[in-house]
């Protein structure tokens, strides 16, 4: 099967030029002059498929490194599955996930891996990878990240919040940290206080403050701040890398930036909720409709500038990733489990279908270029977690991940037409300046406009190598 992609605007890391791509089945064979007659033949006459692009961007695949799909949590497992959340993810322009296999106290690594496998298998629209979870480490636990590692799993979560559950101690992030210094493996953190925050949860509630946005009010920026210290502390120890995971505050993502000012091998990832949403607005909505908000790290306070530091940070690099943490309950059922206590409301919010949407947003309004765009959600993610260059980018060899986003186009997000399994939207009436029109995954055609045309067996799992940033 061979698809040639013309007259777009090809965009990568280091700008942008009208060029013409060749797909040859599921690689890209040719990046070439636009009206290029080449490989001995005319191009357009001898492709099975020919996709005008005309005064529309021609974008590498995003690449949303940090997803949650049918993940256990609070009572209640997050409400994408595989199926739904790959295909949610494609409408969005969003090729490639890579997903946490979710370990907690008490369970064997490598169990979990095998169930997220068969999980996953079959079921995905685009390709995959995963993540491992670990909660608490123990000697099972450094043998299954060696083991893992050969596998294509090179990078582990840890939380330093969620006490008996998700909780590793400072010993354990740094045995982990250890091994991840042996093996060459990535380290993912989950900055927060834990045991502080119960403090400030148990003590919120007995005063009687109960509503959704109490959640924001007892995870504050202190609690973010010093767990990334802490974290970087161990990492220095260790004499390995840290990646941290949904920054919100200004003053943990300063604390990074001072680190890698340090040369420190530490690395920021951010998501749109930060960016756009806030505590004031969307976690102390009126009634319970901060439920809807809730997610850790939480939402931060727009009055205090969060949300403007954080395009910063992007900038100048001391956030490296934008992912989406999507991990979506109902609003029905699942997030009315916290009702008259929020500390029981399900932590989570969907969005994998509107990253490259909101991120491109940010290129109309003047806080990032369209390269910085590109880097954000395809290239960087994919060299940081070892897919690159099969993905993350438009080049002969690399799989044929193609997004034809047209700028002049339109996107009104609204649970009335997002494909997600979420009875709710957190963006619910939002507009952005632009629009994905068809989408690529290795070669084949998933979405075209306004209709899905891929499989939910399509997606193949990717073996990942090791991190391209770590030195």
């Amino acid at each position: 099967m061979r698809t040639l992609v013309t007259g777009g605007l090809v965009v990568s890391t280091t700008g942008a030029s009208a060029a013409d791509v060749l797909v040859e089945d599921e690689r890209i064979v040719a990046v070439l002059e636009p009206g290029t007659t080449a490989l001995g033949s005319d191009l357009a006459a001898t492709s099975d498929l020919v996709i005008d692009a005309t005064g529309k961007y021609v974008v590498p695949g995003g690449v949303d490194c940090h997803t949650h799909m049918e993940m256990p949590f609070g009572g209640t497992s997050s409400s994408d599955t595989f199926e739904t959340g790959t295909q949610a993810a494609a409408w969005g322009g969003t090729t490639t996930i890579i997903d946490f296999a979710a370990h907690h106290v008490g369970e064997r690594v490598l169990d979990v891996m095998a169930a997220w496998h068969a999980k996953a298998a079959g079921n995905c629209a685009i390709d995959y990878g995963f993540h491992q979870i670990l909660a608490g480490v123990d000697d099972d636990a450094i043998k299954a990240m060696n083991e893992l590692v050969g596998e294509g799993v090179s990078s582990f979560k840890m939380f330093m919040a969620y006490p008996g559950v998700f909780y590793s101690d400072d010993g354990q992030i740094l045995r982990a940290m250890q091994a991840a210094a042996d093996n060459g493996a990535l380290i993912m953190m989950h900055a927060e206080n834990g045991t502080a925050i119960d403090v400030l949860v148990s003590q919120a509630l007995a005063r009687g403050d109960t509503d959704p946005g109490f959640h924001g009010t007892t995870r504050p920026w202190e609690t973010e701040e010093e767990a990334v210290h802490r974290a970087i502390m161990l990492a220095r120890i260790a004499g390995a890398p840290v990646y941290f995971v949904h920054m919100s505050a200004k003053q943990a993502v300063s604390t990074v930036a001072a680190a890698r000012d340090e040369g420190l091998n530490v690395f920021g990832e951010t998501c749109p909720q930060y960016l756009y949403l806030s505590l004031e607005d969307h976690l102390f909505a009126p009634g319970f409709e901060g439920a809807k908000y809730v997610f850790s790290t939480p939402l931060r306070a727009r009055a205090e500038g969060h949300q403007e530091a954080l395009w910063r940070y992007l900038r100048t690099n001391d956030l490296s990733v934008v992912s989406t943490d999507h991990c979506p309950f109902c609003f029905k059922e699942q997030k009315e489990l916290g009702q008259g206590n929020f500390s029981k409301i399900p932590n989570g919010l969907g969005g994998i279908e509107h990253r490259m949407d909101l991120i491109y947003q940010g290129v109309v309004d003047g806080q990032i270029g369209l390269s910085r765009w590109v880097e954000l959600c395809s290239t960087t993610p994919a060299r940081m977690f070892g897919m690159y260059p099969k993905k993350g980018v438009i080049a002969p060899g690399s799989d044929a991940d193609l997004v034809i986003y047209d700028p002049n186009g339109q996107t009104r997000i609204s649970v009335d037409t997002h494909h997600m399994n979420l009875d709710y939207s957190g963006y619910e009436g939002t507009v952005v300046a632009g629009h994905v029109d068809t989408v690529l995954s290795r070669g084949t055609v998933v979405i075209d406009q306004g209709r899905f045309l891929g499989s939910k067996s399509h997606g193949s799992y990717v073996r990942r190598s090791l991190s391209q940033y770590l030195v």
